[in-house]
């Protein structure tokens, strides 16, 4: 017997936002703040979008996104204004650092234990990318008399014209191919680099682990998302994916499998390597379009090794370890607040996560506890619980952080970014300045679109009052 569907729910709206992530949910709560009425449609069965907080094999885990810097002044508010508390993360001890010839060496501080010659090339190349981003900073890196300079060559070929140092090269690139963008360094320009470091303030903070991964949030960074979402009620509706856009002279229905929503203005509040998943009537201009094919995102494994005890801390040992040679290029302290158990968080990015994925799940496994070993001792070879979060494969986020450019592309592209189409708006962290790829640069554009709305139709009622 043929189970009938059920009708879909159809809403009148002012505003609804596709995606009940950081972005979408913060541009939603300052719009019902204003006094519109939003509908939130969300394909996935929760909240948060690439910030994920669960329980797996009895550990509790931050499978997503999860610091939290002292400069991330937007995100620091909203924990403020939702209550939530943060705590710091463990640092204390020496960290290790892995050569390229396999020596391995402890020591304190933010920069690595190298020969002097490389660290003056490092301390210079820092000094070069500190001077760029200052010089270009993140609002506008298009628009810079270098930026097509910049844009055209790979970060990779860009760092080697400045030095001859190859291990000084190595590390400088470390931060942004492996740490942010997590695509090969060759993959990426220069100036997306730099974009990088102008949205965290500077490169120097990229390379200090104890400003960039600062602090947590007690209960997990999807905690934000929940208490957002708990505000709005059944304003948020999950399991709902968006399949088509119409929009008119009126305003624009969005229709999903669940909900259609008649709506004056639509935020996509997701990646944007899936805005193409929606279908738009009639379709989007043709420079969205190519915008859209040249922006992707990077790919990594973030690994989660829980262990009985922090056995590490024993040894006088942070945690902390680097070797941009390695399988795993980082491994920090990823204890929980107020857990006995100790939890290590690993990561493995761009082409060495290529390599990783093609080896049967047990072999992946033993060559990544193998790695992370080699900077903290044999007892990391035997965890309680071990997981591999894989956002690659997740059918609504497919990558890693956040979406750049391909070379040549920020300069062609990016000045469109957040460009509307009519009633339709852009916001994620992938489009941010301060923040880029960041919850911090999620929040921002989630509340700059919204105040853009309000204003448009604020000015709109006072056309249309007599």
């Amino acid at each position: 017997m043929h189970t009938p569907q059920p009708t879909p729910l159809t809403l009148e709206r002012d505003v609804v936002v596709v995606g009940a992530g950081p972005a979408g949910l913060m541009a939603a709560r300052r719009l019902s703040e204003a006094g519109l009425d939003v509908a939130v449609l969300e394909a996935r069965d929760r909240v948060g979008g690439r910030t994920w907080s669960d329980t797996v094999d009895g550990a509790w885990l931050e499978i997503g996104g999860q610091w939290v810097s002292p400069d991330q002044s937007e995100l620091l508010g909203l924990l403020d204004e939702l209550g939530l508390s943060t705590y710091p993360r463990y640092r204390d001890g020496d960290s290790v650092y892995i050569a390229p010839d396999g020596t391995r060496t402890r020591y304190t501080g933010d920069r690595f234990p190298v020969g002097d010659r490389t660290a003056g090339e490092m301390e210079r190349l820092i000094e070069i990318l500190d001077g760029l981003a200052a010089e270009i900073g993140p609002s506008e890196p298009w628009a810079h008399p270098r930026a097509r300079e910049l844009d055209t060559i790979s970060f990779h070929h860009w760092l080697r014209e400045q030095s001859d140092d190859e291990e000084a090269c190595q590390n400088v690139g470390l931060f942004i191919a492996g740490g942010m963008l997590t695509k090969p360094a060759h993959s990426f320009s220069a100036l997306q680099a730099v974009l990088m470091a102008a949205s965290a303030g500077s490169f120097s903070h990229l390379v200090d682990e104890d400003f960039i991964l600062d602090r947590r949030v007690v209960g997990g960074m999807q905690s934000v998302s929940r208490s957002m979402a708990a505000a709005l009620g059944d304003d948020v509706h999950l399991s709902t994916p968006v399949r088509t856009i119409r929009r008119d002279e009126a305003g624009v229905t969005v229709i999903s499998d669940r909900v259609t929503v008649r709506a004056k203005k639509v935020i996509m509040a997701v990646p944007p390597n899936l805005y193409s998943r929606v279908s738009y009537e009639p379709p989007l201009p043709r420079r969205q379009h190519q915008l859209h094919q040249h922006f992707s995102l990077g790919l990594v494994i973030k690994v989660h090794a829980v262990y009985e005890t922090p056995f590490w801390r024993e040894d006088g040992l942070s945690g902390t370890g680097f070797g941009a040679g390695r399988l795993v290029q980082e491994v920090y302290d990823n204890t929980n607040h107020g857990d006995t158990r100790g939890t290590l968080v690993a990561f493995v990015a761009e082409e060495r996560a290529d390599a990783a994925f093609a080896l049967p799940a047990e072999e992946r496994r033993r060559r990544i506890l193998e790695s992370i070993a080699s900077y903290l001792g044999d007892r990391a070879l035997e965890p309680v619980v071990y997981y591999e979060s894989d956002w690659g494969s997740e059918e609504w986020t497919r990558g890693a952080y956040a979406a750049s450019f391909d070379l040549g592309g920020l300069t062609r592209y990016g000045a469109d970014q957040r460009t509307p189409v009519g009633p339709i708006h852009w916001a994620c962290s992938d489009l941010a300045a301060e923040g880029y790829q960041h919850v911090e640069g999620a929040l921002r554009m989630g509340r700059i679109t919204a105040e853009d709305i309000i204003g448009e139709l604020a000015g709109t009622a006072a056309v249309e009052a007599p």
